[in-house]
């Protein structure tokens, strides 16, 4: 007798295969691939050149219905239908192109923003064991543009830098580790707070390209102590 399988027995779960993540040599393949079909469309157009000049439209019969005597009929109609299906070949693979490209940026954020994250936890783990002592400032802007990223997160002239994302004056050593941090986090809000006036202030600066020149709009100077 055979059994009979309840409702309930349990079945091999399927699950969706995970996509690979793209890699910048995918990306250079998929670019050789395209260079290689553009290729192959030029020299199929070559052919259709070489035929008296003939494009992809001119007619191959002449006025009487005649197949026409000066060109090779059969060479153009392989060279245009050549032409037709290497172009959607390369519509498609630009297409390929375009979102590899995009999967390939949105990871480098992502990678970008967890190390950002990682060296502000890590700046703040150092700096609890480092000292009680009040937090000093280490930086001063001494221009902005307005418009810009800097001028629209409240940021003013004269402010003293005490914190710039995961840079304090514990780990400040020049201006390049501002830097380093601002090009991590283009698109991300940063953590800014500064003394102005006497006045301690928390502001949000978003690093991001805008009309001007540079991710901020501003310039910053180290203080000497």
């Amino acid at each position: 007798m055979s059994e009979r399988r309840e409702s309930g027995d349990e079945r091999p779960s399927q699950e969706s295969p995970r996509t690979a993540p793209v890699t910048i040599s995918d990306v250079q393949e998929l670019v050789r691939r395209k260079d290689e079909i553009e290729a192959q469309i030029k020299a199929y157009y070559e052919v259709l050149e070489d035929q008296k000049g003939v494009g992809m439209n001119e007619p191959l019969v002449d006025v009487e219905g005649y197949p026409r005597a000066d060109v090779d009929v059969y060479q153009v109609r392989t060279a245009r239908h050549n032409i037709i299906c290497l172009q959607n070949d390369h519509k498609a693979l630009m297409k390929q192109v375009e979102e590899a490209l995009h999967q390939l940026h949105a990871s480098g954020k992502e990678k970008q923003a967890r190390d950002a994250a990682e060296a502000q936890n890590e700046a703040l783990s150092q700096g609890q064991g480092l000292s009680h002592s009040p937090p000093q400032p280490f930086a001063k802007v001494n221009s902005i543009s307005p418009g810009s990223p800097a001028s629209n997160s409240g940021l003013q002239v004269d402010d003293e830098i005490v914190e710039f994302g995961s840079v304090n004056a514990h780990n400040f050593q020049n201006l390049q580790n501002i830097g380093t941090v601002v090009q991590h986090s283009e698109g991300h809000p940063l953590n800014v707070v500064v003394f102005r006036r006497g006045e301690r202030l928390q502001l949000r600066l978003v690093p991001m390209r805008w009309a001007g020149k540079g991710l901020l709009g501003c310039n910053i100077i180290p203080l000497q102590r």
